[in-house]
């Protein structure tokens, strides 16, 4: 069953971090995914910029040579401002794109190669132009470009636009503005921090909180050529990735813990449940060893008795029949007393043990409880003192109880002293309470003990031996009768040292 359980706590576990895993592998895909769409994106409107610009200076070329190109490219087409139209907004900039072109090392032989191979298409959409120019708009004619001649403004458009200062080529706002899109297209709930780093170093294309140590952090190269090299690079941060993974597998995985947490309720309820058992039944096991030790001492004890008052000789000797008729009721009273306790301690727990208090003085009870156990100790030649310390002692008690509540405790005191019991009682008052002390030097108890001595049938292993009689019900019966009576009760004890027993009680005026 503990290995079964452990088995469906380990492949929960497993599963989860399983999940996990899977989820964050997910994210990183589309995390990847959000990057190229983005850096695709401000790719593409760069081209579109710098395209219409560069085709009107080539529409204006009948026969492109070097010194032709060379003096267009020195053209600057001052405060020409164009727009790109987004879903949500548009962004606009000033564009100097051609200004001083002439500083620039411009490949002019592929330029070149690059307008012959156009200039029949050129001429052609000029003539078109002149039907169609309303009708046509910008984007379709960048559509309608061949692979080969779109690739061929790529080329030349990217070199161009190399020599523009990166914060002009991309705003933090549309940098902003497209994760936050392709973020919200992919239902994904995250933050995200950003940055452009050119050759390793960072630029002034950032915001304000990124990190280039953060854990989630993801790049892509920005500004591809057509070698696929790229200077710049686009990094992010989703700062909220963690938070996110979980999330996705949140009502699972609590789902998950709870029922097992359910299942390991049950097993350990059902273990500590048989643990009970297991320890009440030998509880009751040694009780019953212990009331069969206790009840056939006292039968045997009658049985001689008896039979000896049989005896004719003895039948002629009133003074030793006395004595066995005495031997006979002092056991009776043993046995009796032995299931009266048994009795009492079935009556608490059901409550049906009326117990009705009214004012009485500690000291008469602890001075009446002592006359019951005097001969005991006179017979063993020992003693009892009692320094009744306390200037207050009247409390709301039952006098038959708590005078049996004494007598336990002083009878224990007996019975654990393996020479002559030698007790001192002491009472205080502390505040509004009574304190009492019964003390012995007997042979004391261990820690363990201390903290079981309350409870029923508990007994301290002594072995095998009988040598102190008893079935572990005594204390229990004194410890709830304190709290019916609002006390407190408590025991300090060193082994070989003796034991002392601690009551305290209510005062009442």
């Amino acid at each position: 069953m503990s290995l079964s359980l452990i088995g469906i706590i380990f492949v929960q576990g497993y599963w989860i971090n399983n999940t996990v895993e899977n989820n964050e592998e997910q994210f990183s895909f589309n995390a990847k995914q959000i990057l190229i769409s983005v850096s695709n994106r401000i790719q593409y409107r760069e081209f579109e910029e710098m395209f219409f610009p560069f085709r009107e200076i080539l529409d204006s070329i009948e026969e492109p040579d070097n010194k032709t190109i060379r003096q267009l490219l020195n053209i600057s087409i001052d405060n020409t401002t164009r727009s790109l139209a987004y879903t949500n907004g548009i962004l606009e900039e000033d564009y100097k794109l051609f200004s001083s072109f002439i500083n620039f090392n411009i490949d002019t032989v592929k330029l070149k190669n690059i307008l012959n191979r156009n200039v029949d298409i050129i001429a052609q959409d000029s003539q078109n132009d002149n039907t169609k120019q309303n009708s046509k708009s910008k984007l379709e004619r960048i559509r309608g470009l061949t692979d080969l001649q779109r690739k061929d403004y790529e080329i030349v458009i990217g070199e161009i636009a190399s020599f523009i200062p990166i914060h002009r080529r991309v705003k933090k706002k549309e940098i902003e503005y497209l994760l936050a899109k392709e973020l919200e297209e992919r239902d994904i709930k995250v933050g995200f921090e950003y940055a452009i780093y050119s050759n390793a170093l960072a630029t002034r294309v950032r915001s304000d909180d990124f990190s280039l140590d953060h854990p989630a952090t993801y790049a892509i190269p920005l500004f591809v050529d057509d070698e696929g090299i790229s200077e710049y690079q686009l990094l992010v941060n989703f700062t909220g990735k963690k938070q996110y993974v979980l999330s996705t597998i949140k009502g699972m995985a609590i789902l998950s813990i709870i029922f097992t947490l359910i299942i390991v309720v049950a097993y350990s309820s059902a273990l500590s449940q048989l643990m009970q058992q297991r320890q009440i039944s030998q509880i009751k096991t040694d009780f019953i060893n212990n009331m069969t030790h206790e009840l056939k001492t006292p039968i045997a004890t009658i049985n001689l008795a008896l039979d000896s008052i049989k005896n004719p000789k003895i039948k002629g000797d009133p003074e030793k029949v006395q004595r066995y008729m005495n031997m006979i009721r002092e056991e009776n009273k043993r046995m009796h007393a032995q299931v009266e306790n048994v009795l009492r301690i079935s009556q608490l727990e059901r409550n049906e043990l009326n117990i009705k208090k009214e004012r009485k003085e500690l000291h008469d009870i602890i001075e009446d409880a002592v006359t019951h156990v005097s001969l005991i100790i006179e017979n063993r030649e020992g003693y009892i003192k009692t320094h009744l310390g306390a200037l207050k002692s009247s409390v709301l008690a039952n006098d038959s109880h708590m005078t049996n509540v004494v007598v336990n405790i002083l009878d224990n005191a007996i019975k654990y002293s393996e020479q002559e019991p030698k007790i001192d009682i002491y009472t205080e008052n502390v505040k509004n309470s009574i304190v009492l002390k019964i003390r012995d030097q007997g042979i004391g108890m261990s820690k363990v003990a201390q903290k079981k001595i309350f409870e029923k049938f508990f007994r301290e292993h002594t072995g095998d031996l009988h040598n102190v009689k008893g079935h572990g019900l005594g204390l229990t019966y004194v410890k709830r009768i304190i709290d019916d009576h609002h006390g407190q009760i408590w025991v300090e004890s060193e082994r070989g040292k003796g034991s002392t027993f601690i009551i305290k009680l209510p005062l009442i005026s």
